[in-house]
């Protein structure tokens, strides 16, 4: 079942890259007390994530923390050394958190799963963005599958 606005969302371990090295971090600790934006796509290095999505995101760091977000957090289905050079590639490692959800472990608990097994790619998230208070879900737009129309950075701005 799909989370809803309202709810809080599921306590998963999920990982990102620091200079140190992977770090755990359960999802809803990381969200706790911060206004944030959770955006997730189907996989890094692909094409509209890496030429709309994230730069969408790195461009509007600025608007979006004078809207009061606290945090942007993109969240793939890849391995957190994946998610980590991909970062440093978009240049988001100073704005925008890559998180790995290695497993699909996060992406299952709140029903944004889909299957890109066509594609060769298994167990993917769907293409989403959602606004955060405190761990509760305040937005939630998901995209119909191979759109990109409710989920970049200036829809999110406009709900701000």
């Amino acid at each position: 079942m799909t989370i809803k606005v309202g709810e809080k969302i599921p306590s998963v371990k999920l990982k990102h890259m620091t200079v140190d090295g992977p770090k755990d971090v359960l999802s809803d600790e990381l969200f706790a007390g911060k206004k944030a934006v959770l955006f997730a796509l189907p996989g890094a290095f692909t094409p509209t994530c890496s030429a709309k999505h994230v730069p969408g995101f790195v461009h509007n760091f600025d608007a979006l923390k004078t809207k009061g977000v606290d945090l942007i957090a993109c969240l793939s289905v890849n391995d957190v050394f994946v998610m980590g050079a991909w970062g440093k590639d978009q240049k988001a490692e100073d704005k925008v958190l890559m998180l790995a959800d290695g497993n699909a472990d996060f992406t299952k608990a709140v029903g944004l799963n889909a299957d890109y097994s066509g594609y060769g790619m298994g167990t993917r998230s769907q293409r989403y963005a959602m606004v955060l208070d405190d761990g509760v879900v305040q937005a939630l737009n998901v995209e119909k599958p191979g759109a990109f129309e409710v989920s970049n950075a200036e829809t999110i701005l406009e709900a701000l």
